[in-house]
């Protein structure tokens, strides 16, 4: 083991902050299908575009190639067992239609799932080949949130959202802490007369 200036040597595979949690939602064969994903990330704002990281080993890479569709759907804590259970079964041999009730926003081959109180439905924007993955950019065409997890401004309210989130390489999931800090106002008393952010 390697150490440096007090610092330990942890390898490569240092992914160890906490991801977002989801559940990819695609059609294929006919039917909706899911996928457990954590390896995703805004990428833009205008037009706001969301990029998800899928194995081309996977059902639901297929499917979203066929398509041109997925959504991105948030479960709560409560779901941790079945969102672990849609990435342990693949949709080539198991149908996974009937695990959630599905609706439909503007796109008819991105499921959205019923259950999750946030559920988010994208066009494929563009698609970037990976080695080992597809990193699927896609432009969101709408975004779902249950009436009961917006605050008093009806922004969604990311405690009752109660996300799930992902460690690795660990693999274990965690429930969302407590607020620390305000983005784009704790550090201005640092700037002093600095000029803009980048």
């Amino acid at each position: 083991m390697t150490t440096i200036s007090g610092r330990v040597d942890i390898g490569l595979n240092a992914f160890v902050v906490p991801m977002a949690q989801t559940i990819v939602g695609s059609m294929a064969d006919g039917r909706p299908n899911f996928m457990a994903a954590a390896w995703l990330t805004r990428v833009n704002s205008k037009p706001p575009l969301l990029g998800v990281a899928i194995s081309k080993r996977h059902h639901t890479h297929a499917a979203i190639t066929a398509t041109g569709q997925f959504s991105v759907n948030v479960p709560t804590v409560e779901m941790t067992a079945v969102t672990d259970y849609v990435g342990l079964v693949s949709g080539a041999w198991v149908d996974k239609s009937g695990l959630f009730e599905v609706f439909h926003g503007h796109l008819d081959a991105a499921p959205l799932i019923r259950q999750c109180p946030l559920a988010i439905e994208c066009r494929v924007y563009t698609a970037v080949d990976l080695p080992g993955d597809t990193f699927f950019i896609g432009e969101i065409a709408g975004a779902w949130c249950a009436d009961d997890c917006l605050d008093a401004d009806g922004a969604p309210d990311p405690r009752l959202l109660r996300p799930v989130l992902l460690t690795m390489p660990d693999n274990r999931y965690w429930s969302m802490g407590d607020v620390v800090g305000r983005a784009w106002h704790d550090g201005k008393a640092l700037r002093g007369g600095g000029g803009e952010a980048g």
